[in-house]
């Protein structure tokens, strides 16, 4: 309640030191979604500079114009808050292609197709990686084994890499020192897949791609080239409707980076930053580390553009590569190589080690957040938190869960009460919700992604793509067209699945808006500023081509953006 009256004393203050001015730019004859307390709709908005100075009927806000104000007849159009996107890793996935493009995989064959292209324009010994095509996207629903990896490229060392699981052909095997006496020594979990019967590695590593000892081969790229690349992607989330993004994982580098587009003013989103944390290694420097991060500049001294406002680790694995840490065994699966029929997946951090490590972030006044994908890992950090909160109130830095794919019942009704937010992937839905359907069975999908629940238990959950490689916001790895995520959220449907996955759990449009806007501003800590079109707040907002709010909800996927403003000036416009 206390910054509720903050932020509306913010607001009356910037709304009456606009009033003196004079207004720069009035939309009307359209649907302003507000996304207000009561989700008003009026028909026009005034802004002054960077922010907006008032939102009513027509004849109310025209009378505010000025002789240097730019009018606009919206002619019926919907007018939204800038789009949020709450998890994303925009500098690597901006380099992805640097030096070549890389083909949309959609079978196996695809797979060794690519993988035997690179092996005759490649020297002999020099590395292949394929990065983040995941099986649960194959039409086989398989890793490429060891043998098809072997038959493609037999002179070049190859991994095909999912997140923390990868599968190697022999020549990687023999390069990383990995074979049948291979063990995990370094503190952090992980394991080798073995044949059964002979007892030697299969190719398939469960998080130990950190032993593949990799030698890089293609040309580095320098700083330039970063910040084009990045550039570059930025305008095409604008382009997409995005204003504001959640980097998950940023390195002091890629801080870098965000920071000579800002010197520059080529930063076209506004940058949330979780500050990656590795957890391998001594328990008192992952803390030092962790407080070292607390005096960062970004952190002390932040703006309306870029911000450090936590840390981020992983929890567990992947729920697309089969090692997500599970409260009941995953199966015995041909589809992600399991042959444990105990095996539940693989928890990196024990409580007993994640426990001190979320204190210190909390006790640092920042927010911590993990990737945290099954609901045995949600579960264990929920654990945390609670026990944590009998001392120490987490609220005020606004913890978070990031993916919690599989949920409980138990787990959900614990969100409200400890104020911990959930960063969730509608896309993974769509994209991989079949396979998971044919692995774990609708009983076990009960409490995938269960959005409406979140919302009438009175949690936070915010849309997110965890958007990792690629440029073009259907054609990446994650897709992070927001359109396409709400519309997954709404009506709950999977690529080649002809019924919705547990359509309870489907939200309506009101809370799909909301999911995307205010409250990723409330998770990335930037409701003071956008996630909302209300007066003294920033001028972020989008004009699109249909009524998401009342057009066919098949409709709502393929939604264009006709123009984004950030900070009242339009930095994308549809031709």
């Amino acid at each position: 309640m206390h910054q509720q009256i903050l932020v509306a004393l913010l607001l009356t203050r910037w709304a009456f030191a606009l009033s003196a001015q004079p207004v720069s730019l009035i939309l009307h004859g359209g649907k302003i979604v507000t996304v207000d307390e009561r989700f008003s709709i009026p028909s026009a908005i005034a802004v002054q500079g960077s922010r907006i100075l008032k939102v009513g009927p027509d004849a109310e806000i025209l009378k505010l114009k000025g002789p240097q104000t730019t009018v606009m007849d919206l002619h019926g159009r919907l007018v939204l808050p800038g789009l949020i996107d709450s998890h994303m890793h925009p500098v690597a996935a901006a380099m992805t292609e640097y030096d070549h493009e890389i083909p949309a995989m959609e079978t196996i064959q695809d797979v060794l197709d690519y993988i035997g292209h690179r092996a005759q324009i490649q020297p002999a010994g020099q590395w292949i990686v394929v990065q983040q095509v995941f099986i649960t996207r194959l039409r086989e629903q398989r890793y490429p084994s060891r043998s098809e990896l072997d038959r493609v490229a037999p002179k070049h060392p190859v991994m095909f890499r999912t997140g923390p699981d990868a599968s190697l052909n022999s020549l990687a095997l023999q390069l990383s020192g990995i074979d049948r006496h291979f063990q995990v020594r370094d503190g952090g979990s992980g394991f080798i897949e073995k044949e059964l019967l002979t007892g030697e590695p299969t190719g398939i590593l469960r998080n130990c791609t950190r032993y593949v000892k990799i030698q890089v081969s293609s040309p580095p790229a320098n700083a330039a080239d970063r910040e084009r690349r990045l550039a570059e992607l930025l305008r095409d989330y604008n382009a997409g409707g995005l204003t504001s993004i959640g980097d998950r994982d940023a390195t002091e580098a890629d801080l870098a980076i965000y920071r000579q587009l800002r010197s520059r003013g080529e930063l076209t989103v506004r940058v949330r930053a979780s500050y990656h944390i590795e957890t391998i290694g001594p328990l008192d420097e992952i803390l030092s580390n962790i407080r070292r991060v607390a005096s960062h500049p970004l952190v002390t001294d932040y703006d309306e553009w870029l911000r450090v406002i936590g840390i981020k680790t992983y929890l567990d694995g992947g729920m697309l590569t089969g090692s997500a840490y599970l409260s009941q065994p995953w199966g015995v699966s041909r589809i992600y190589a399991i042959n444990d029929p105990n095996y539940r997946g693989v928890l990196f951090l024990p409580k007993a080690k994640l426990a001190p490590i979320v204190r210190a972030a909390v006790e640092s006044g920042l927010q911590f957040t993990a990737h945290s994908v099954g609901d045995g890992a949600v579960e264990t950090l929920l654990e945390v938190y609670a026990e944590l909160n009998r001392d120490l109130p987490i609220q005020k830095t606004r913890p978070c869960i990031s993916h919690s794919n599989f949920m409980s019942q138990k787990s959900v009704a614990q969100l409200p009460a400890l104020g911990v937010s959930v960063d969730v992937q509608p896309a993974w839905l769509y994209l991989d919700a079949g396979t998971l359907l044919k692995q774990f069975g609708q009983e076990r999908m009960r409490w995938f992604q269960p959005l409406r629940t979140i919302f009438e238990v009175g949690g936070r959950a915010g849309g997110g793509s965890d958007h990792m490689q690629k440029i073009g916001s259907l054609r990446s790895v994650n897709p992070y067209n927001p359109f396409l995520g709400m519309a997954t959220a709404i009506t709950r449907r999977a690529k080649w699945q002809a019924d919705p996955i547990h359509p309870e759990e489907a939200l309506n449009r009101q809370q799909a808006i909301r999911f995307y806007t205010m409250n990723n501003a409330w998770i990335l800590f930037e409701d003071d500023l956008v996630g909302s079109l209300e007066p003294g707040k920033l001028a972020d907002f989008i004009i699109v081509d249909r009524d998401i709010l009342s057009c066919p909800a098949e409709d709502i996927a393929t939604a264009k953006v006709i123009q984004t403003y950030l900070g009242g000036r339009a930095v994308f416009s549809r031709n």
